[in-house]
């Protein structure tokens, strides 16, 4: 693949596609994501931070993050105000809510992603939020998108910790129909480099079992986001 070529696809990208945050592209065979910076008005100015910063960090973030070998989309190329990456895949949400995905295949995906959790909570790093919509999957190979934890080594071990809750959460929020995906994923986490920081959740989790009380009688009721808190309480009863 030529890089000249790609990066004259690129800018007429940035010319055709100016006024839009992110589009996606193809180019011989691969699909690639751009993203702008985002155009601010009015008060946004004041509450977000500047858009070319923003940028820059996601920037950096990528490169820190690839540098130490976190599962990443790879980052092809940059400027003042944009970010190109190569596509990763459809996201583990999106497989789960595709009526076509075979149980099996469902499986693999789901337990490919606990396993990169736990090897990326091994490098000393730490996602921030990898809900399932987070992670994608592209045979077989997974990538983290939207990091979120400021990798301060300081608190790595909480931030690892709230990264599990937050995954368990989302297993149980689009994979409920699946328990035994859900045992399976938990499990391999667990086998795979996870065994301290599940036990750090579970003590974690102890002090609030007092919650189920509450959120008990709405499990069948409650809203998407509350009905996984009774099976996530649960789990680690």
């Amino acid at each position: 693949m030529s890089n000249q070529a790609l990066a004259d696809v690129i800018k007429q990208q940035l010319v055709d596609h100016a006024s839009e945050r992110i589009v996606s592209f193809e180019h011989e065979g691969r699909r690639y994501w751009l993203k702008q910076a985002e155009k601010l008005t009015g008060a946004m100015r004041l509450l977000k931070q500047p858009a070319d910063i923003a940028i820059q960090t996601e920037i950096a973030t990528l490169q820190s993050l690839a540098a130490k070998g976190a599962a990443v989309p790879e980052l092809v190329s940059y400027g003042s105000d944009y970010l190109v990456v190569a596509d990763v895949g459809r996201t583990v949400t999106q497989w789960a809510y595709d009526a076509t995905t075979p149980k099996e295949k469902l499986r693999q995906v789901v337990v490919d992603s606990a396993r990169a959790l736990a090897d990326l909570h091994q490098l000393g790093l730490a996602h921030g939020r990898p809900a399932l919509r987070d992670i994608s999957w592209q045979d077989g190979v997974v990538a983290f998108i939207d990091f979120e934890a400021n990798q301060s080594q300081q608190h790595m071990h909480d931030q690892q910790v709230r990264d599990l809750l937050v995954y368990i959460h989302s297993l149980y929020r689009y994979l409920y129909e699946h328990q035994d995906i859900v045992d399976e994923a938990i499990r391999t986490y667990r086998q795979t480099h996870g065994e301290a920081v599940w036990q750090a959740a579970k003590a974690k989790m102890k002090s609030w079992q007092w919650a189920n009380l509450i959120v008990a009688p709405l499990r069948k009721i409650g809203g998407k986001d509350l009905r996984p808190i009774y099976w996530l309480l649960k789990h680690f009863k």
